[in-house]
């Protein structure tokens, strides 16, 4: 699934819990009214991303730096550079990830992708947010603030929290912070550098399972 409408797809189950206020409501129908007006008007976007990662066990965080390249929600390239060469490739069913010594995984992930896009389509997405997540929300003069702590057990093995931050101009994302089970945290720093670009027909390009 693409970066940016990976988050979209996160901030398209938003629901109130029962307990937020009427102010805290109309800031999500806000913010929710925004998404889908950029998810119509956005259908690709390229742009930088810095990802942060950091780790009890590291002795000073990690960082990587990369770009990407999204068309809608069935395909996506994303692009590490050296020392932490990574390349991962989504087109429709397929999955390609190529490490720094030029060998390539290629995985059929395309219904699994499916099913996740259902769960979070906007026909299911208010009582999907209801069963798995409390979210708090704000803003400042520049910027929605969501923060996704998990209350279902499917998201509760993988996750602690998920904060996510849009510009208030454009509903992009800007920021993405996953506290991760595993021990590991990762802030990603997007910006995005083109949108509604004619992209190559081999941005995209995959290799298929034989």
């Amino acid at each position: 699934m693409s970066l940016r409408r990976c988050f979209f797809c996160l901030l398209a189950v938003l629901l109130l819990p029962p307990f937020v206020t009427a102010q805290s409501a109309d800031l999500l129908t806000r913010i929710w009214d925004g998404v889908q007006q950029a998810q119509g008007k956005f259908t690709t976007g390229c742009g930088t991303v810095v990802e942060t990662r950091t780790s009890k066990l590291m002795l000073k965080p990690m960082v990587l730096r990369g770009k990407f390249c999204a068309e809608g929600m069935t395909r996506f390239t994303l692009e590490y550079a050296a020392p932490n060469a990574l390349r991962i490739r989504f087109n429709t069913d397929y999955l390609n990830v190529t490490g720094g010594d030029g060998n390539t995984q290629v995985l059929e992930i395309g219904s699994g992708v499916r099913r996740a896009q259902s769960a979070f389509s906007r026909e299911g997405s208010l009582a999907g947010l209801k069963k798995n997540f409390t979210i708090t929300v704000q803003e400042n003069a520049h910027q929605y603030e969501m923060h996704f702590v998990p209350r279902g057990e499917a998201f509760k093995r993988r996750l602690n929290s998920l904060t996510v931050k849009l510009d208030k101009r454009d509903f992009q994302p800007r920021s993405l912070e996953v506290d991760g089970k595993s021990g590991v945290t990762s802030v990603f720093a997007i910006d995005f550098t083109t949108l509604n670009a004619k992209l190559p027909a081999d941005t995209f390009e995959v290799i298929k399972p034989k």
